[in-house]
Order: C-alpha cells, then structure tokens, then sequence
C-alpha cells in the first residue's frame, strides 16, 4: 500500500511481536510528521518515550524496515511540544 505512511507500516509489524498495552504505551502517541525518503520524522510525546524506544525497540524497528524494503531509512525521535532550548533550566 504505498499511499500509507511507513510508520504505521512499522507499526503494523511491531504489533506482531508485541504485547497491545505495550505497543499502546509506547507508541500509541507516535505519529509520522515527515518523509524525506532516507529520513523519516517521528514524532513523539516525551523525551522519555523518546530514550526508552531507542533503547528497547531499535532493532526490532530496523528489522522491520528491511521487511518493508526501507532498510536505508533513518528514523528520528522528535519530542513534540519542546523547544530545542529545554535544557535552559539554569539558575
């Protein structure tokens, strides 16, 4: 179906291996922004679901792009709602 965004095509292949209250916690507000054919941009609700996908679902995300025919894409994490600058808390 190539009218449909490749993150739901990885979500789709993540929903096979995958618990539905996990799949749901962590990717249950992700949504693709942007598809510049090597870069896909996803946008994500926190800094922490943001770590804790990179951390845990990498490479089950990596194999299924290979299986999409995707494998030279570059998925990025954006946190949504955060300014590049968040970390200007100093006193």
């Amino acid at each position: 179906m190539p009218d449909r965004k490749l993150w739901d095509q990885v979500l789709d292949k993540l929903q096979t291996t995958l618990m539905p209250e996990e799949l749901r916690r962590w990717f249950g507000e992700s949504t693709q922004a942007v598809d510049s054919g090597d870069q896909v941009t996803i946008w994500v609700p926190s800094e922490t679901v943001r770590r804790y996908i990179m951390a845990h679902y990498q490479d089950q995300i990596d194999r299924a792009l290979d299986e999409l025919e995707r494998g030279d894409v570059d998925i990025r994490f954006v946190v949504t709602g955060v300014g590049e600058d968040e970390d200007d808390d100093d006193s």
